[in-house]
């Protein structure tokens, strides 16, 4: 399987920048219930290694029984072991999207699968929905699901950002959502990406499977702090700050979806707080990217994700846009290619 080395936004062998665009996580965090559940979480003590409060929580959060609830360390380590528990089950074949997050491709390679062109092809099925890097609806998806039939086949259902949408509405009904894995990241939406931790629910009737990946885990999967995390993401506090950064995210992207057409830049459409760009016809990205990182300015080389000639930039406050706009503007000149 050819796929691109692993690159990631936000912190880099430079620290943090100070302007960071590089990444999907909520211009508007950190949460401060969240974040403070997180700082006042004890460490010295293990957690429950049921996590039996947690799964209860969780549970009721989503309308499901605390039995359906997968608990990781993270969605990167739930992709790798739900990848390996499909290869253990005799799995050889996967259908990615043609545009994705790329641990999907790094867990199958690792396990020896092949890559399917059509998703009726392959007995794991990965999609994300709001998509990345492209924050739209998923598309296509696997006629089985659409038409209600059952298959022989796994499909994770990543919703990282489904917290994040500011338009549109999601493309499956509750019940299509009943029949698949649902893989949930709440550290973007909190704005607290730096702590790790993550959960799955379950489809119905798949409480063996679930007994099966909390055996591949190891133990104490999920820390004390992750633990805090996901307490106070289901908590009606953090929810109504979550509902009211989206009314914020989505006049800052309005402005900021001007800010770079103004200067030439092409935005392709999306429904999150998170867009895909391709600069000024002749600009050498490579060149651009590195000039603003050695401003304190990061933005995502979209190529590891499937777009090579793209960016991908999160929505930012104004302080930030400004400071984006007046590098972008100074640069402008010196960023074109050689003819």
């Amino acid at each position: 399987m050819n796929i691109p080395p692993r690159m990631h936004g936000g912190t880099d062998a430079l620290g943090a920048a100070p302007f960071d665009f590089s990444t999907n996580s909520n211009g508007c965090g950190p949460c401060p219930m969240a974040l403070e559940a997180v700082q006042a979480a004890d460490a010295s003590r293990y957690p429950d290694p049921h996590y039996t409060q947690l799964r209860q929580r969780l549970g009721r959060f989503h309308g499901v029984e605390s039995e359906r609830v997968v608990l990781a360390t993270s969605a990167s380590e739930f992709i790798f072991r739900f990848t390996a528990w499909m290869k253990q089950g005799g799995t050889t074949a996967v259908w990615i999207p043609a545009t994705a997050y790329g641990d999907y491709a790094h867990a199958a390679n690792a396990w020896g699968m092949h890559r399917c062109t059509h998703p009726h092809e392959a007995e794991l099925l990965w999609a994300c929905e709001p998509s990345s890097p492209l924050g739209q609806a998923h598309a296509p998806w696997p006629a089985w699901l659409i038409e209600g039939h059952q298959a022989s086949q796994h499909l994770v259902l990543d919703c990282a950002y489904a917290p994040l949408r500011l338009s549109g509405s999601p493309s499956l009904t509750e019940t299509q959502r009943e029949q698949v894995w649902q893989l949930y990241s709440p550290n973007k939406a909190l704005a607290l990406t730096g702590v790790r931790a993550a959960y799955a629910i379950a489809p119905l009737h798949a409480l063996q499977a679930v007994c099966q990946l909390d055996a591949l885990a190891p133990s104490w999967p999920v820390g004390a702090h992750g633990v805090a995390m996901l307490q106070a993401w289901t908590q009606d506090a953090t929810q109504d700050w979550l509902r009211q950064s989206l009314v914020t995210l989505r006049a800052w992207k309005v402005a900021q979806l001007q800010l770079l057409q103004d200067l030439g830049w092409q935005c392709l459409p999306s429904n999150t707080n998170f867009f895909c760009a391709v600069p000024p016809v002749g600009t050498e990205l490579n060149a651009l990217l590195d000039q603003l990182r050695a401003q304190g300015i990061k933005l995502r080389d979209a190529a590891s994700l499937g777009l090579p000639g793209h960016v991908r930039i999160s929505v930012q406050g104004a302080e930030a846009q400004r400071v984006l706009a007046n590098a972008l503007t100074a640069l402008q000149p010196t960023m074109e290619v050689t003819q």
